[in-house]
């Protein structure tokens, strides 16, 4: 059996932290048996070194090694790119097409980004697993296959299963022995060396001087978060490389390649609303609606009281000043809205009162608030009818003069005249 640093060396793996290392022996100790192995980890860790490993140490080795990208393959042709298909079994079609798994008989198969597999190529996928068996899209025949099964993902599992896009029997299936790849973050002591390695790499590659970071710029290097962990390392070593002409990097010439992100952790937003939220957002609307309502009764009480001592004037500042706490500062308030906010019929909010969310309750403090309602516009329509008529007589008749002292306008007048038919 060959060391850990054997086989770093023979596949390229750079690094020597313990998280990395176990995952290499435990890549090392599966490889002589046939079960199925699961990679886990974040994107661009490097899993498709795991399953190279194991199909070179297995009795595989001399087979095919087929690596397939779940996630790149549209869903309604992945079952025949796995399973092959029967000539005619769809439109295009033309011709009968061997699918990976018969192709890769006696080898191994990578599956990248399992988890973006459809339901349906799930439980295709499962068959296989538990006796060999499938069967090519448009054929009846059941087929049989002697392929290792090597999976890799980076997606939360359990997650996928509780929401019902990956099925749990087919994770327990893949999963049996499952090898976990640390995020290049936690791999601080592994970060300056990759990045010298891929440095000297693309030096040789571009026949230019390799680069090399000053001793802040090594300090930002080990503290940013490098969410695409080794594939971005990468890639800014090959930027730096090819567009700086200084080869002493500094700090700050080195930030202006990282993505100013902060803490680069995703920010998480609830956009949900309980229904504890809905309700507050009624009480806050019953509230107002009340405190309109009480307002309302206000201004037809002092307009009565005033209308009984005969004084137009205060009648109409008071009601001005009314008007303004209901409807604001808005000076295009005119008589017409009071009107007709007198409609409103909205029960008034007792201290002693506790509402319900039953609509039997509801409907009764309606009704009672309407017969509360009627009982006040009877009083008012007769003392309204009392006022216009004497205001009429004072004045002969003439209805500007008549609106003037009731502290209305003449349309308002003339309508109430119509009204109260006069």
């Amino acid at each position: 059996m060959e060391s850990v640093q054997a086989i770093k060396q023979r596949f390229g793996i750079i690094g020597n932290d313990p998280s990395l290392n176990r995952a290499i022996e435990k890549a090392i100790q599966v490889a002589p048996t046939d079960i199925s192995v699961l990679v886990t980890g974040e994107s661009g860790v490097g899993k498709e070194s795991i399953p190279k490993i194991i199909h070179q140490l297995s009795h595989r080795k001399h087979g095919k090694y087929i690596a397939v990208n779940c996630g790149a393959i549209p869903e309604g042709t992945i079952d025949s790119e796995l399973f092959g298909h029967e000539k005619g079994a769809f439109t295009g079609a033309t011709q009968t097409r061997s699918g990976y798994f018969e192709v890769a008989d006696g080898g191994t198969i990578f599956l990248d980004e399992v988890g973006e597999l459809p339901l349906t190529t799930q439980v295709r996928l499962l068959r296989v697993l538990e006796n060999g068996e499938f069967i090519k899209v448009g054929s009846s025949k059941v087929q049989k296959t002697n392929v290792r099964i090597v999976a890799a993902t980076n997606v939360n599992m359990f997650e996928a299963i509780k929401k019902e896009k990956f099925r749990e029997d087919l994770y327990y299936r893949l999963s049996t022995v499952e090898i976990h790849l640390p995020a290049l973050r936690e791999r601080k002591d592994d970060i300056h060396l990759l990045f010298r390695k891929f440095a000297s790499d693309f030096a040789l590659k571009y026949k230019m001087p390799t680069i090399k970071l000053s001793d802040d710029a090594v300090n930002l290097l080990l503290k940013y978060r490098w969410s695409g962990n080794i594939r971005q390392l990468r890639n800014v070593a090959e930027q730096i490389s090819v567009l700086e002409q200084n080869r002493i990097i500094s700090a700050s010439t080195l930030q202006s390649y990282l993505p100013n992100s902060g803490s680069n952790l995703p920010a998480v937003i609830n956009n949900s609303k309980s229904e504890s939220d809905f309700s507050n957002e009624r009480e806050i609307l019953y509230k107002v609606l009340f405190d309109m309502k009480s307002d309302l009764n206000d201004l037809k009480k002092l307009t009565l009281e005033l209308m009984k001592s005969g004084n137009a004037s205060e009648v109409q500042k008071q009601n001005e000043g009314l008007i303004q706490k209901i409807y604001g500062d808005d000076d295009s308030t005119t008589e017409e809205d009071v009107e007709e906010l007198e409609v409103l019929s909205i029960p008034e909010k007792s201290s002693e009162t506790q509402y319900s969310s039953t609509p039997e309750d509801t409907q009764d403090k309606y009704h009672f608030a309407e017969e509360i309602e009627e009982e006040e516009t009877l009083s008012l329509h007769d003392k309204e009818l009392e006022l216009i008529k004497k205001s009429l007589e004072r004045h002969n008749g003439k209805r500007k003069l008549a609106a003037q002292e009731l502290g209305i306008s003449e349309r308002t007048l003339y309508r109430k005249i119509k009204q109260f038919d006069l």
